[in-house]
């Protein structure tokens, strides 16, 4: 009797802990989109990381000259030189501007 009771306690613990894991994972998914600007590259590149993923990483990607096999800003080839931008629109816009040098004109 113990040993059918220690059995279904193990059990609900185990089935309790793959339902918070898979909560947890639900929430991993939705996760907010990371936005990037480059001088090289015309408007804001916006990424939603996957499962696996931070925008840390996507941005180190973005800027290693190596990188290859993602599809990230539109499958893009562009390497390096790639920042991390906030992803309101008008906010990203400005910042991208600010990182352009302006061409003074003699």
């Amino acid at each position: 009797m113990t040993r059918i009771f220690s059995a279904a306690i193990l059990v609900t613990i185990l089935c309790g802990g793959l339902v918070l894991g898979m909560a947890a994972q639900g929430t991993d998914s939705e996760s907010e989109p990371c936005c990037f600007s480059n001088p090289r590259y015309s408007g804001v590149c916006q990424v939603t990381p996957g499962a696996d993923e931070t925008c840390a990483g996507i941005l180190s990607y973005l800027n290693n000259q190596n990188s290859v096999g993602k599809a990230y800003c539109g499958n893009t080839t562009i390497r390096g030189g790639w920042a991390s931008v906030t992803c309101d629109e008008k906010e990203a816009k400005d910042t991208r501007n600010a990182l352009r040098i302006p061409v003074v004109e003699p």
